[in-house]
Protein backbone atom coordinates (compact mmCIF):
# COMPACT_ATOMS: atom_id res chain seq x y z
CA UNK A 1 0.00 0.00 0.00
CA UNK A 2 1.49 3.35 -1.34
CA UNK A 3 2.27 5.80 1.64
CA UNK A 4 0.51 9.17 1.69
CA UNK A 5 2.70 12.16 0.50
CA UNK A 6 3.45 14.41 3.10
CA UNK A 7 2.41 18.32 2.66
CA UNK A 8 5.65 20.02 1.33
CA UNK A 9 4.80 23.96 3.03
CA UNK A 10 6.76 26.43 0.30
CA UNK A 11 6.63 29.92 -0.38
CA UNK A 12 4.77 32.68 1.18
CA UNK A 13 1.54 34.38 1.27
CA UNK A 14 -0.23 37.21 2.87
CA UNK A 15 -3.69 37.33 3.92
CA UNK A 16 -6.22 39.43 6.15
CA UNK A 17 -7.98 37.52 9.22
CA UNK A 18 -11.58 38.40 9.43
CA UNK A 19 -13.29 39.57 12.31
CA UNK A 20 -13.21 35.84 14.13
CA UNK A 21 -9.44 35.54 13.68
CA UNK A 22 -10.19 33.07 10.85
CA UNK A 23 -6.99 32.73 8.37
CA UNK A 24 -7.77 31.43 4.89
CA UNK A 25 -4.08 28.58 4.69
CA UNK A 26 -3.06 28.76 0.96
CA UNK A 27 -4.83 26.13 -1.17
CA UNK A 28 -1.54 24.73 -2.18
CA UNK A 29 -1.15 23.41 1.79
CA UNK A 30 -4.65 22.31 2.47
CA UNK A 31 -5.61 19.99 -0.26
CA UNK A 32 -2.56 18.00 1.06
CA UNK A 33 -4.02 17.52 3.96
CA UNK A 34 -7.10 15.06 5.40
CA UNK A 35 -10.43 16.72 6.07
CA UNK A 36 -10.03 15.41 9.73
CA UNK A 37 -6.45 16.59 9.88
CA UNK A 38 -5.48 18.26 13.26
CA UNK A 39 -2.45 21.18 13.24
CA UNK A 40 -0.69 22.34 16.57
CA UNK A 41 -0.10 25.62 16.86
CA UNK A 42 3.23 26.62 18.60
CA UNK A 43 4.16 30.03 19.95
CA UNK A 44 7.96 30.67 19.23
CA UNK A 45 10.27 33.24 20.13
CA UNK A 46 12.17 34.29 16.71
CA UNK A 47 15.69 36.90 17.05
CA UNK A 48 13.19 39.31 14.81
CA UNK A 49 10.02 38.87 16.94
CA UNK A 50 7.45 36.14 17.58
CA UNK A 51 5.52 34.15 15.56
CA UNK A 52 3.41 31.30 15.47
CA UNK A 53 4.84 27.76 14.45
CA UNK A 54 1.97 25.26 12.72
CA UNK A 55 2.57 21.66 12.49
CA UNK A 56 1.14 19.14 10.37
CA UNK A 57 0.35 16.06 11.84
CA UNK A 58 3.54 14.39 11.36
CA UNK A 59 5.56 17.23 12.99
CA UNK A 60 2.95 16.84 15.74
CA UNK A 61 3.94 13.17 16.01
CA UNK A 62 7.93 13.81 15.79
CA UNK A 63 7.06 16.52 19.37
CA UNK A 64 4.56 14.27 21.11
CA UNK A 65 7.38 11.31 21.26
CA UNK A 66 9.81 13.43 22.30
CA UNK A 67 7.38 14.62 25.46
CA UNK A 68 6.46 11.10 26.15
CA UNK A 69 10.36 10.02 26.94
CA UNK A 70 10.09 13.10 29.79
CA UNK A 71 10.29 11.26 33.17
CA UNK A 72 7.25 11.99 35.20
CA UNK A 73 9.76 12.50 38.04
CA UNK A 74 11.49 15.40 36.33
CA UNK A 75 9.99 18.52 37.82
CA UNK A 76 12.10 20.84 35.37
CA UNK A 77 10.59 18.96 32.65
CA UNK A 78 7.20 18.37 33.64
CA UNK A 79 6.44 22.23 34.30
CA UNK A 80 8.06 23.38 31.10
CA UNK A 81 5.98 20.75 29.21
CA UNK A 82 2.98 22.28 30.99
CA UNK A 83 3.56 25.96 30.57
CA UNK A 84 5.08 25.26 26.71
CA UNK A 85 1.61 23.20 26.29
CA UNK A 86 -0.97 25.75 28.11
CA UNK A 87 0.14 28.33 25.00
CA UNK A 88 -0.48 25.89 22.24
CA UNK A 89 -4.06 25.07 20.30
CA UNK A 90 -5.03 22.71 17.59
CA UNK A 91 -6.18 23.46 14.44
CA UNK A 92 -8.28 22.38 11.65
CA UNK A 93 -9.97 23.55 8.67
CA UNK A 94 -13.30 25.21 8.38
CA UNK A 95 -15.06 24.41 5.20
CA UNK A 96 -13.65 27.24 3.56
CA UNK A 97 -9.97 26.31 4.08
CA UNK A 98 -9.50 28.48 7.15
CA UNK A 99 -8.20 28.16 10.54
CA UNK A 100 -9.27 29.93 13.42
CA UNK A 101 -5.98 31.42 15.99
CA UNK A 102 -6.97 32.27 19.24
CA UNK A 103 -6.28 35.57 20.34
CA UNK A 104 -3.29 34.48 22.64
CA UNK A 105 -1.52 33.61 19.94
CA UNK A 106 -2.33 36.12 17.84
CA UNK A 107 -1.26 38.67 20.59
CA UNK A 108 2.00 36.75 21.01
CA UNK A 109 2.80 37.14 17.18
CA UNK A 110 2.28 40.95 17.18
CA UNK A 111 -0.56 40.03 14.36
CA UNK A 112 -3.89 42.30 14.93
CA UNK A 113 -7.11 40.16 14.99
CA UNK A 114 -10.30 40.36 15.69
CA UNK A 115 -12.25 43.44 14.26
CA UNK A 116 -8.93 45.20 13.75
CA UNK A 117 -8.41 43.30 10.09
CA UNK A 118 -5.30 42.24 10.68
CA UNK A 119 -2.67 40.83 8.57
CA UNK A 120 -0.23 38.17 8.82
CA UNK A 121 2.11 36.03 6.70
CA UNK A 122 2.13 32.58 6.17
CA UNK A 123 5.42 31.20 5.84
CA UNK A 124 6.65 27.69 4.30
CA UNK A 125 9.05 26.01 6.04
CA UNK A 126 8.92 23.15 4.18
CA UNK A 127 7.71 20.35 6.98
CA UNK A 128 5.79 23.17 8.60
CA UNK A 129 4.78 26.70 8.07
CA UNK A 130 4.92 29.55 10.07
CA UNK A 131 2.78 32.93 10.60
CA UNK A 132 4.41 36.16 11.48
CA UNK A 133 3.39 39.91 11.34
CA UNK A 134 4.37 41.50 8.09
CA UNK A 135 6.78 43.63 9.78
CA UNK A 136 8.12 41.20 11.49
CA UNK A 137 8.59 38.87 8.59
CA UNK A 138 10.48 42.02 7.13
CA UNK A 139 13.12 41.20 9.28
CA UNK A 140 13.42 38.34 8.94
CA UNK A 141 13.95 37.90 5.43
CA UNK A 142 16.98 40.80 5.79
CA UNK A 143 18.92 38.91 8.62
CA UNK A 144 18.57 35.67 6.39
CA UNK A 145 19.71 37.37 3.48
CA UNK A 146 22.40 38.76 5.31
CA UNK A 147 23.27 35.37 6.69
CA UNK A 148 22.50 32.92 4.21
CA UNK A 149 25.75 31.66 3.23
CA UNK A 150 26.94 31.27 6.53
CA UNK A 151 23.51 29.70 7.71
CA UNK A 152 23.46 26.86 4.64
CA UNK A 153 26.58 25.58 5.26
CA UNK A 154 26.04 25.40 9.29
CA UNK A 155 22.85 23.54 8.26
CA UNK A 156 25.20 21.14 5.92
CA UNK A 157 22.81 22.55 2.73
Amino acid sequence: MPQAQQPSYTSHFTHSLDDRNRLTIPSAWRFAHDADDVLLAVPQNGRNGNYIAVLPPAEAAKLRAKIELVALSDDAGQDFIATYFAQTQQLWFDKAGRISINAELLAHAGIKGGDKSGEAVLVGGFTKFNVYNPACWTEVQASAVKEKGETMRRLGI
